[in-house]
């Protein structure tokens, strides 16, 4: 099977679309830009939406629905807003269709266009902040805590399953508060949230920074986002929670009466994530070999394959073995599929990622012990049938932890300080990874990077201590280091 994946090392972006195909998570749709998420993708996606969910709920905020058309109209209302996601907008002008009249299928009804029309959100806060308009009277309705689960379109003429594609699936919170300082906490919070989902579930390792003036979410004062680096030397925005200071307050006019009987506008939040996280669990950990999938997130992190033909005590051992681990709360699944040969089946689980594999053949059972196989270092060890489930349990934190610090490893490998342009050129052309530089501060000189590099400034850095230096292209002084990569 592993012959049918592109190496890594030959071209890294076939190599991704294998592995999505080949892996059974996801297909093309007879949409354009758009893709079919395969039951064995959907079952990764709803992993990570049940711990980021749970994660939610424990910080306060609840989950509502709004609707998925926005009256055109409403994007008007907040400039910045409109011209980040105008080109993007898909549109629906007209409520019927009609029999062709020459008899072949069905046409547009011209006397059914919209009033006003309609856009399909690509994002969704203008229509919660006219409905927040409702909701929020005095400072006894604030904090507003609410997230939606939901599909977003932003129409891409070049897209790649889960990564970047014209529909797909995320949550977005939008929170309302009394002060500045509330939603600035609040953001935050979720931006930290994002980051112990990425690598404590994902084994993701993420800097965590805020954006450049340039490349803030469209509407928003200040975002927060989470930065995590590919095999292939490319960063991906894996999170972004944003300051929404009181623009959309203002643009919907949504006020509060404090306590003192003051009206105020409120002061907001908006935070997301999506399926866009799939892609980036492919591209951290899989191998030339397929999949690999860290535990905690993994549909089935166990797979139980007796050695055909299995006799009735196998069977039993096999069933046992899955109901004490089950009992342990790990996702076991039993392989009772005789018509494959057991190396067909061994290389199928590999390639589509199950953490851990026990092989149980009469020969095992009269040595009383269980092959393991585990799908991050490719070993195996034979085990004493007593005690195969604590041990299982032990060796799936070992692979989650592994997994974490292998993806540690090839970003420390990958990382480089530089303060001569020719060198930062190098570097990201040749070696690519994340490259710690001086910028300006300057929206002309990060213009400028860009255009020449085509890496791009991913976040100035929450945690990096203030050095005073020379911006690499400019000379000009400098306050600090920023994060440079070229991106995803």
């Amino acid at each position: 099977m592993a012959k049918e994946i592109t190496a890594r090392a030959v071209n890294y972006s076939q190599w991704y679309l294998d592995i999505v195909r080949k892996a059974g998570l996801a297909d093309n749709s007879a949409v354009r830009g758009c893709m079919v998420i395969k039951p064995a993708g959907y079952a990764i996606w709803e992993n990570m939406r049940d711990q980021l969910d749970r994660m939610f709920k424990e910080s306060g905020h609840v989950n509502a629905y709004f609707p998925l058309f926005i009256p055109k109209s409403f994007l008007s209302k907040e400039a910045d807003h409109v011209e980040g996601f105008a080109k993007e907008c898909a549109v629906v002008t007209h409520h019927r269709l009609m029999n062709n009249p020459d008899g072949k299928g069905v046409v547009v009804d011209p006397d059914a266009r919209l009033e006003e029309e309609l856009v399909i959100r690509p994002t969704s806060e203008t229509i919660i902040w006219n409905t927040y308009r409702d909701w929020i009277n005095s400072y006894r309705d604030l904090p507003l805590l609410i997230n939606q689960w939901a599909n977003v379109v932003r129409w891409e003429m070049r897209t790649r399953p889960f990564l970047r594609t014209a529909e797909f699936l995320w949550q977005e919170g939008h929170t309302a508060h009394a002060t500045k300082e509330e939603a600035i906490s609040e953001a935050q919070t979720i931006h930290e949230i994002y980051a112990r989902f990425a690598e404590d579930y994902m084994a993701m390792p993420v800097i965590k920074g805020s954006k450049t003036e340039s490349e803030r979410f469209a509407g928003a004062v200040e975002t927060y986002t989470i930065e995590a680096l590919m095999q292939d030397g490319k960063a991906l925005q894996a999170g972004t929670s944003h300051f929404l200071g009181q623009n959309f307050a203002r643009a919907f006019d949504v006020k509060y009466l404090t306590s003192e009987n003051k009206e105020e506008y409120v002061w907001a939040t908006s935070w997301g994530v999506s399926t866009r996280l799939v892609g980036g669990l492919i591209m951290t950990h899989s191998d030339d070999e397929g999949l690999v999938i860290p535990p905690r997130l993994a549909p089935v992190q166990v797979v139980i394959v007796p050695i055909p033909k299995p006799s009735d005590e196998i069977m039993s051992v096999a069933e046992r073995i899955a109901e004490r681990l089950k009992e342990l709360g790990i996702r076991v699944r039993i392989d009772r599929d005789d018509k494959k040969r057991p190396g067909f089946k061994f290389a199928e689980y590999e390639m589509k990622g199950v953490p851990v594999r026990l092989g149980i053949g009469a020969r095992d059972l009269k040595q009383n012990v269980v092959e393991v196989a585990r799908r991050d270092t490719s070993g195996k060890e034979s085990v004493l049938l007593d005690g195969i489930e604590q041990h299982v349990r032990s060796l799936l934190e070992e692979i989650q932890d592994n997994l974490f610090k292998k993806a540690m490893l090839f970003r420390q490998e990958h990382t480089s300080w530089v303060d001569d342009f020719d060198q930062f050129r190098e570097i990201i052309n040749d070696k690519g990874g994340y490259v710690y530089a001086h910028w300006d501060g300057t929206a002309e000189t990060e213009s400028k990077i860009k255009d020449l590099t085509k890496a791009t400034i991913r976040c100035i850095p929450i945690d990096q201590e203030k050095e005073s230096g020379r911006d690499m292209l400019t000379g000009a002084p400098s306050s600090g280091r920023v994060l440079f990569a070229k991106a995803y």
